[in-house]
């Protein structure tokens, strides 16, 4: 008998004064609404919550990060229309999104949202 994979967090780190963020708040949403049950989304002010994201350079926004458990699927920026978020969280559902290389602080990054989210 095979277990479900876990479900996929979704993590965006943005900041309350970019413009960018704002703007891409109601598609990050929506793909939130959209969401099959299970899955977690987080959107974090890197400024508001520098303990959690602290360890990571943050350049460009919106940041996103897709992981199964406490594997990163994908971490990096990402261009901010609608489409793009749902393709990658389609490939990420689908399975089709190989695990990223990334450094341990990123690596870390999976567990420290959920415990900043309280699950």
């Amino acid at each position: 008998m095979s277990t479900a994979p876990a479900p996929l967090l979704v993590a965006c780190l943005c900041a309350a004064w970019c413009g960018t963020c704002k703007e891409y708040l109601p598609t990050f949403d929506a793909a939130r609404d959209a969401a099959p049950p299970g899955e977690q989304f987080v959107w974090v002010d890197i400024e508001d919550e520098a303990d959690a994201v602290d360890e990571i350079d943050v350049e460009n926004f919106p940041t996103v990060l897709v992981a199964r458990g406490d594997t990163v699927l994908y971490f990096g920026v990402l261009l901010p229309q609608p489409g793009h978020l749902a393709r990658l969280l389609q490939a990420a559902r689908e399975g089709s999104l190989k695990p990223q290389a990334v450094e341990p602080e990123v690596a870390a990054l999976p567990a420290r949202l959920r415990a900043l989210a309280g699950t």
